[in-house]
């Protein structure tokens, strides 16, 4: 269903649909020169010009991205950001028009605004997803046309695949979520149900009795590590604590220069000192019970 602005917004675009229509057409050579000036120069009454001559390419993509039913004014004002995304990466030497460049950008900044507003679940994030959310409604339609009948059988699914690149699970998966809109949780089931959709949602959080043997098996694994470090040289614990206990990872290079040897000896020494980690920590697991609980 489409988004049904009210009098006073649906006024306020039709004058900046006028006016955009109004504007001039820009000369090859003026636009170019336009262009230079705002590279160039920084001068902000020629990038003003410039927009304001393309804001009717703003207009003409929103009005295709109407059918997702996001209002009318918010798709003019993302594709305005992507009219002047486009005006500050224009290199007039290029020799192509700014129409032509601004075009990609306006039609990139509505598509990323529609996917992130038509579901309260982000719809597509990969480059596949977007594809199929914005080209399988219509080869849907046409596959069903040619065959004379409703819902794409595994030919169909197969046909948009090979035609958009994308893997069958993409379709298939696109193809549930754009036949059913958001719902709510708290919505009953059956119109004279008591229960709640949520209700029946399983909850995968581990219970309070795995919280308190995971918290333990965490404390018996850290005082294992604690005292197997306390067998290792002050060099070898500093090279552990540098390269896999502090929040970022030391390079080899450095701890060579910190500790006077070279690269290629840090890394024998590494090497040597998580050896004697494992043979330590392998002592304290005597029986079944200990081996799953330092898993």
């Amino acid at each position: 269903m489409a988004y049904i602005d009210d009098q006073g917004t649906q006024k306020a675009n039709l004058s900046y649909i006028r006016n955009s229509m109004n504007e001039p057409l820009l000369e090859r050579e003026h636009e170019l020169d336009l262009a230079r000036r705002w590279r160039d120069k920084g001068d902000e009454k020629a990038l003003h010009e410039m927009v304001r001559s393309y804001t009717r390419l703003v207009v003409a993509m929103a009005s295709k991205f109407r059918n997702y039913g996001l209002p009318l004014g918010d798709l003019i004002q993302e594709g305005n950001i992507g009219l002047m995304q486009a005006a500050s990466r224009f290199e007039p030497e290029r020799e192509i028009r700014f129409s032509t460049y601004a075009t990609w950008w306006i039609r990139s900044a509505m598509q990323d605004y529609v996917l992130r507003n038509w579901s309260i679940v982000r719809t597509g994030t990969t480059a596949a997803q977007k594809s199929l959310f914005f080209n399988l409604r219509r080869l849907r339609s046409k596959i069903e046309y040619n065959a004379e009948r409703e819902g794409l059988g595994e030919d169909g699914r197969a046909s948009i695949a090979k035609e958009l690149g994308v893997n069958m699970k993409d379709v298939v998966e696109m193809e549930g979520r754009l036949s059913g809109g958001d719902h709510s949780l708290n919505a009953l089931i059956g119109g004279d149900g008591d229960d709640e959709w949520q209700s029946f949602l399983a909850d995968e959080r581990p219970n309070p009795e795995e919280i308190v043997i995971g918290m333990k098996d965490a404390q018996t694994r850290s005082k294992w590590l604690k005292q197997a470090l306390a067998e290792l040289s002050d060099r070898e614990q500093t090279i552990i604590m540098e390269r896999h206990l502090g929040q970022e990872s030391v390079t080899l290079e450095d701890l060579g220069k910190e500790l006077g040897v070279s690269k290629e000896r840090v890394r024998q020494l590494e090497q040597r000192a998580m050896s004697k980690l494992r043979d330590s920590i392998s002592k304290h697991i005597s029986s079944k019970d200990e081996a799953l609980m330092a898993m």
